[in-house]
Order: C-alpha cells, then sequence, then structure tokens
C-alpha cells in the first residue's frame, strides 16, 4: 500500500503533535466522586482528542454503585481520561481522570505515580462522596485545589460555608467553576499551578 496517497496516512494527527516549543510537562490528577464531571472537565479543556474510558453502567452496578442525585447518569469511566493542554509555549500539563466508583480506586496507585497535583471536583448536591476522596489525597501528601462544579439543579453555597463543610484548610483554594467551559476548566488548572508555584517556593504553606 502506498501510504502516502492513503486517505488516512499514518502517524498522529496535525493537532495531536507535541508543540516544538515545550520543554516542561506536568502530570495532573482530576479526581471526585462519581458523576462529578471529571469526563466533562477533562474533556472541556484538553487541546487534543481526549481518550475516554466510558462504559454504559449496567446491572451489575446496581446496588453497589451510589447514584443518588445523578438517576440520569448512563455511563461511567472504568479506567481512565487523558487529555493534554499547553499552558502556554513552554509548559505542557496531562491530565488523567480517575474512576469516581470506590470499586475502581485501586488503579489511582498508577494514575497517581510523577503526579505533582491533583484538582477535585465536587458537586453540592453530594457533597459527602468528596469527603473520602480528599481523605485520600491528604493521606498520601498529594498538593490539591477544590473545584465546586455547578449543576443547573445544585444548590449554591458561599465558598466560606463550603471550606467549612470540606474542612479545608485556608491554605487549600477553593474555587468554583463549570466543567462544560473550557476557560473555566483552565482556570482551575492555573489555579492548581499557582498553587503547586507557591508550595515550591515557600513550602512551609503546606
Amino acid at each position: 500500500m502506498d501510504f502516502e496517497s492513503s486517505e488516512h496516512p499514518a502517524g498522529p494527527r496535525r493537532e495531536d503533535v507535541l508543540p516544538a516549543t515545550a520543554t516542561a510537562a506536568v502530570k495532573v490528577v482530576i479526581v471526585g466522586g462519581f458523576g462529578v464531571g471529571k469526563t466533562t472537565l477533562v474533556g472541556s479543556v484538553s487541546e487534543i482528542r481526549p481518550l475516554t474510558t466510558e462504559e454504559t453502567m449496567t446491572q451489575a452496578g446496581v446496588g453497589v454503585d451510589d447514584t443518588a442525585g445523578i438517576e440520569r447518569k448512563s455511563s461511567t469511566t472504568v479506567a481512565m481520561d487523558f487529555g493534554r493542554i499547553s499552558i502556554n509555549e513552554e509548559l505542557v500539563l496531562y491530565l488523567f481522570g480517575t474512576p469516581g466508583q470506590q470499586r475502581f480506586w485501586f488503579l489511582w496507585n498508577g494514575l497517581f505515580e510523577g503526579a505533582l497535583g491533583a484538582v477535585v471536583l465536587v458537586d453540592t448536591r453530594r457533597l459527602e462522596v468528596s469527603f473520602d476522596v480528599i481523605g485520600r489525597l491528604e493521606e498520601r501528601g498529594v498538593p490539591f485545589v477544590v473545584a465546586v462544579n455547578s449543576f443547573p439543579d445544585a444548590p449554591v453555597y458561599p465558598l466560606d460555608e463550603l471550606r467549612g463543610a470540606l474542612d479545608l484548610p485556608p491554605s487549600v483554594p477553593l474555587v468554583a467553576c463549570d466543567a462544560r467551559r473550557r476557560d473555566s476548566s483552565r482556570d482551575v488548572l492555573m489555579t492548581l499551578m499557582h498553587y503547586l508555584h507557591s508550595l515550591a517556593v515557600t513550602p512551609e504553606a503546606s
């Protein structure tokens, strides 16, 4: 076969090629409870076609996965989501979204290897599903920021109240976001980058 004349040439698409100016890459993990918007955030902000491992939810998850408040959800991440975004000409972030159900948390060990920080997405309709996620990050010593994802039917609370409910230290950034919007998701990642930089400059801030 003449690959040069093929309608589907071998190799990556032009938009998937890493920019030649990139000199540094950072691994970031997107975590949160089941159905909080992790796949949506990675997909909205990624400059390449995101890799997803979403599968249709089946009867196997009935009684195992807590779908209270998200009864309309029909698919779920079973391994990871992956995306990439260039913060500037030199810095590239690799985004790894984790599964939300606890039965898939054994995958976290591999996904967190080499990660510099994490974004915790929370849903105010089901704030309690975030407690164990935040606790696991604190046990691992992984720096993180918390982003409150907006849903049309979700109650809205002042960030100070949410900080208290989540028992977050004053030093941990807490921001509102809309995971469907690229600019909003990018702002969350920039908040994490600024936080990681502040920890590197003044480690006692952690």
